[in-house]
């Protein structure tokens, strides 16, 4: 017996309600348990004991962009918040180098970016220097890897898983698109 015959759908054809996710926290070596929890490509939310939480909301007036967990670069479309209080966020374009999806936030003060030094991960800054390495493929499954000398703050945290899980980490060198590109127009 498989799933639709102990579940069968309603007979007016309505589909079945989606089933409730609780999002699993991750274990951060510095932060403890960081929970990041997506609601479709409208909001995201960062959460956890030690750091301050994050939310990004997409105006639901924004085209949708499948590729993007966030569903959209244009930052007039996107509100970050930290600790209830708004960020300047500052998505690039995205393009062919890798430089050009990074992502930067200002807030209080200080500047953030995120940017792609790999094929899967993305490198986070805060005032040019670097606080570690995120993977993430656009989902709630965020990885962070702490330099050991960086001197690190809960909004490091915070920021960082959320804009990992909003936009993806990491990036093909311009060459290896190039290459792919070429590949795949010859016969």
């Amino acid at each position: 017996m498989n799933d639709a015959d102990r579940n069968p759908a309603p007979a007016d054809g309505t589909p079945e309600p989606a089933e409730d996710r609780t999002p699993v926290p991750i274990e951060d070596t510095r932060f403890g348990a960081v929970t990041v929890h997506q609601e479709g490509q409208d909001r995201l939310e960062v959460v956890g004991e030690g750091i301050p939480r994050v939310t990004l909301e997409r105006d639901p007036a924004a085209e949708v962009d499948p590729q993007i967990a966030i569903g959209t670069r244009d930052p007039a479309f996107l509100t970050l918040r930290v600790d209830g209080r708004e960020a300047v966020l500052k998505p690039a374009k995205g393009a062919l180098s890798r430089r050009s999806y990074r992502v930067d936030v200002e807030y209080d003060g200080v500047s953030y970016r995120l940017v792609p030094d790999s094929v899967p991960s993305s490198r986070l800054t805060r005032d040019g220097l670097h606080l570690g390495d995120f993977s993430s493929d656009g989902d709630e499954l965020v990885i962070a890897e702490w330099r050991e000398d960086a001197d690190l703050r809960p909004a490091d945290a915070a920021i960082g898983y959320a804009l990992a899980s909003a936009f993806g980490t990491g990036g093909q060198p311009m060459w290896m698109m190039i290459v792919d590109g070429v590949s795949s127009a010859l016969p």
